[in-house]
């Protein structure tokens, strides 16, 4: 913490006896030389005789009166001065509390809470008026009352005059903790709201962050060799943007960006967001029909992509939907099926119709400068910046419209939750960028906490995951089930060094918790947090917390997030019910979408006339506000008359020692109406029977949920970022079991 001058001078101790005589009555003098704020350090009475020890702000106050002691007001008239010097002595004392960082611990090294004068008056300011108010208020029972008060008047002074200007570091000293009390008897849930919101873009979250720390490590792709620092990344995004410009697209048009994770798709993904474009992630294993899907959906004008990836040719792929794109100049296609598509970009080679990225980076001038700065003028934090196709678990792909508002704020609340504030962080990304896991938890967290990101693999690959988390000293590491599972299962997972990770986040699909034990112990991931949330909702919504135990991370799906409410209703009555019963969740807040693009349908289909948002989940509720998902509602199996829950039995089915992996379908009876499916991926090295499976089961769960039929697998249908998808599972089994 830096030296506090002025008006925030040391502090100094005093005796208790100064707080007894105030709350008796007395005036005591203080000599001119006497600090205005003296502190007796508590935990053991000491003799009048023995000397009072001084100890810095950052040992005992609480953060955000430490915040407001650790800068000093600067400037003031002398009249200011003089009447603060005429101001009564305050004298505190309370009990020993767990050391806290000091101040610059909490800020990006170089980085101070309050840049400017005007903002350190007004920090002091609120400090000042809450000592006087709780003094003309008279003496209070204890001196943890009177610090309390002071804490509360000063802070709502601050947050007062700091609020309506925006101030962003006031928001990064907030805390987000998990409940202390419980909750109401009903199944509704709001988040806590003393964390402000940011009203920023997510190009000025990022020329923040540049402008804090421009010279710390922003991206590294270790098999590209490339290695960008904020303020590299940031004038790659400049320059890109104006390039987009000049090529002709314009604020509100659609660029699609098809691809595995390379550096173009980062690079994208900031600038489109800089000039006003609205980027559309399109899954990289699409195909021709599914493509033409998509960019004729949402209207694409422009479309990037590499020439090939592993199978996958992308140009030819688009040519059997374009066959013009081979005879057509460069930013003139004329395309019968996709009228709208007209630029064609691609990011590592020069092709017949289309530009090359470097075409892109060198094409923007004076001209296009200005243009841009213009824009930016025009941006606003609630217009569309990502169209996100749901990942087609359950059919048909539909474009989630987001905004700024929507992803900024979901991945700072992330940031906060997850503790990367410091600056230290570096997360490894497995995921795809074009999901949301990848794309908001990861790069819009980078725009604005600072985080260096880590992209071990162009596409998901557990041996390089290792690798990169090894050299590269990660601290995070982001992924689904699968991925962490078929890490672990690697033959020299031993020889990989982990010591530096601690944390990340598992999303996408229920976390088995001999799973999330191994985890935890054998990665070293003791902060792991357990994340649940919809494409729809940008994605995050309920996140544990690092400090959770085994059991809210193994059996829940966490805590709801700041400024952020949900319910649970009976899906048949629509009725809120009682706590620790199943029903659907929804949710509503700053991160539901603004709807599916070109699809007001479907946009009804899932959100009412109040903004509820329905995630189709069957969840559950306790009476602290942690949430259990017991499975989808059009997972769940009816089975002669009972409620079954897929997730119930692939969470006991993972206590088998032999079993790798299982997914629980219900197939077609006619009798029964459906029966219970379990697909079962064994070890590696291990042999299991039907027979030994049921034998598992009986005397463990009721009768009706073991499974009748169990069919053992290689693998499952995946989505690109690594969902089940189920409604293809089924179709599989129901084949294979010819129902």
């Amino acid at each position: 913490m830096r030296e506090a001058p002025s008006a925030f001078k040391r502090c100094l101790i005093r005796p208790k006896a100064a707080l007894r005589e105030r709350a008796a009555g007395e005036r005591t003098a203080r000599p001119p030389s006497q600090p205005r704020l003296a502190v007796l350090r508590a935990g053991r009475r000491s003799s009048s005789a023995a000397p009072k020890r001084l100890l810095p702000a950052a040992s005992f106050f609480p953060a955000r009166l430490h915040f407001l002691l650790a800068n000093e007001a600067t400037g003031g008239a002398a009249a200011g001065r003089a009447e603060r010097r005429q101001r009564r002595p305050v004298c505190l004392s309370f009990p020993p509390t767990p050391q806290l960082p000091p101040s610059s611990s909490l800020l990006p090294a170089g980085r101070r809470l309050f840049p400017c004068p005007r903002e350190r008056q007004l920090q002091a300011a609120g400090l000042w008026r809450g000592l006087r108010l709780c003094w003309e208020r008279g003496p209070m029972a204890s001196t943890t009352g009177l610090l309390k008060r002071v804490a509360r008047e000063g802070w709502a002074v601050l947050v007062a005059r700091t609020g309506l200007r925006g101030i962003h570091r006031v928001s990064s000293l907030q805390t987000d903790a998990p409940p202390a009390t419980p909750i109401a008897s009903k199944s509704y849930l709001h988040g806590v709201t003393d964390i402000p919101l940011l009203g920023k873009t997510v190009d000025q979250c990022l020329e923040e962050t540049t402008h804090r720390c421009p010279d710390r490590e922003a991206l590294v792709f270790p098999l590209e060799g490339i290695r960008k620092t904020f303020a590299q990344l940031r004038q790659d995004v400049v320059q890109a943007a104006q390039g987009l410009l000049a090529l002709g697209l314009k604020k509100g048009d659609r660029l699609g960006m098809w691809g595995p994770n390379k550096y173009e798709w980062v690079l994208m993904q900031f600038a489109t967001a800089q000039a006003g474009i609205i980027l559309v992630s399109v899954n990289p294993a699409y195909q021709s029909q599914e493509l033409e899907f998509v960019v004729k959906k949402v209207g694409c004008k422009a479309l990037v992509f590499p020439t090939q990836f592993k199978s996958q040719k992308y140009y030819e792929i688009l040519k059997q939907v374009c066959p013009e794109l081979e005879h057509s100049n460069p930013g003139a296609l004329q395309s019968k099926k996709l009228p709208e598509l007209s630029v064609v970009i691609t990011s590592d080679s020069k092709l017949p119709g289309a530009f090359s990225m470097n075409d892109v980076m060198q094409a923007g001038d004076s001209r296009h400068k200005k243009q841009l700065e213009e824009i930016q003028k025009t941006l606003d934090c609630k217009e569309p910046i990502n169209i996100q196709f749901t990942s087609g678990t359950t059919g048909s792909p539909k474009g989630a419209t987001l905004s700024h508002h929507n992803i900024v704020n979901n991945a700072f609340l992330i940031g906060l939750r997850l503790r990367v504030q410091d600056g230290n962080a570096r997360c490894c990304l497995p995921v795809p960028l074009y999901h949301c896991l990848g794309s908001v938890a990861g790069c819009v967290l980078m725009a604005i906490h600072g985080v260096c990101l880590v992209f071990p693999s162009l596409s998901f690959d557990a041996k390089a995951a290792l690798k990169a988390l090894d050299h590269e000293k990660c601290t995070h590491v982001h992924g689904t089930p699968t991925m962490f599972i078929d890490m672990l299962a690697q033959p020299d997972f031993a020889n990989y060094n982990l010591s530096a990770l601690r944390g990340g986040v598992i999303a996408g699909s229920p976390v088995p918790p001999e799973v999330m034990k191994k985890i935890i112990n054998n990665m070293n991931m003791r902060e792991i947090v357990v994340a649940y949330g919809t494409t729809e909702n940008s994605p995050v919504t309920f996140m544990g917390f690092p400090q959770d135990n085994i059991a809210q991370k193994t059996e829940t799906v966490g805590c709801i997030f700041p400024h952020t409410e949900a319910k649970i209703e009976d899906p048949e009555t629509g009725e809120i019910i009682p706590l620790n019963s199943p029903g659907e969740l929804q949710v509503r807040g700053y991160c539901v979408m603004l709807g599916y693009w070109a699809d007001p349908n479907k946009t009804n289909e899932v959100m009412d006339d109040e903004k509820w948002y329905k995630t189709g989940d069957m969840a559950i509720l306790d009476e602290y506000g942690y949430c259990k998902i017991v499975g989808r509602c059009k997972d769940m199996i009816i089975r002669g008359g009972e409620n079954i829950y897929p997730a119930e039995l692939e969470q006991f089915l993972h206590t088998h020692p032999k079993i790798q992996e299982v997914q629980v379908v219900g197939v077609k009876d006619e009798r029964m109406g459906e029966e219970i499916c379990a697909s079962i991926r064994v070890k590696a090295g291990e042999e299991c029977t039907v027979e030994e499976v049921k034998a598992f089961c009986k005397g463990k769960i009721a009768h009706f949920k073991i499974p009748r039929y169990i069919v053992f697998v290689k693998d499952f249908p995946l989505t690109v970022s690594g969902k089940i998808q189920k409604y293809k599972l089924r179709e599989r089994m129901e084949k294979h079991l010819q129902l």
